[in-house]
């Protein structure tokens, strides 16, 4: 029976606290059929995961899918090698354009299954530096703040 919807698999939770996002893409990933059960099982990492225009083609570089629980050893696959992404040439040749205009990086930022397919949410990032990674966590914590204040205000004319 073929899924529908979407099952995350995994997720880049570090990328939002080193990048600054903007756009996101969807694309294809080619992979072994090992590589495909042991996502199922979810054992993959992608936080050190980093992606490349090489040529008219994007790689996902640093991608760790652990063996597959039940494969053979001789049968199954590397954990860390680099992958192709399934893009069409017109996207590449946007993200490369916007890659060298404004200085981005290609970011992976989930993993996920579509309809039985495994996909690559990667996004544009720009990196962050100390200051801008300060900044954010003092206006996170300003809004956490402010939404106690809200609360006890609340409780104290019920």
């Amino acid at each position: 029976m073929k899924q529908t919807g979407e099952q995350v698999v995994a997720t880049n939770r570090q990328a939002r606290h080193r990048y600054t996002l903007g756009d996101t893409f969807e694309c294809g990933i080619v992979l072994l059929g090992s590589e495909v059960k042991s996502l199922r099982e979810s054992k993959v990492q992608l936080t050190e995961a980093w992606a490349s225009i090489e040529g008219n083609e994007v790689w996902l570089h640093d991608l760790h899918v652990a063996p597959y629980s039940h494969a053979q050893s001789h049968s199954g696959h590397v954990p860390v090698r680099d992958r192709k992404l399934l893009l069409h040439r017109h996207q590449i040749d946007r993200l490369r354009l916007k890659m060298q205009v404004e200085r981005l990086t290609l970011v992976p930022t989930k993993l996920y299954f579509k309809d039985g397919r495994v996909k690559v949410e990667l996004a544009l990032g720009k990196g962050k530096n100390v200051a801008d990674k300060r900044q954010a966590i003092i206006e996170r914590d300003t809004a956490r703040e402010a939404a106690r204040e809200m609360s006890r205000a609340r409780r104290r004319q019920d």
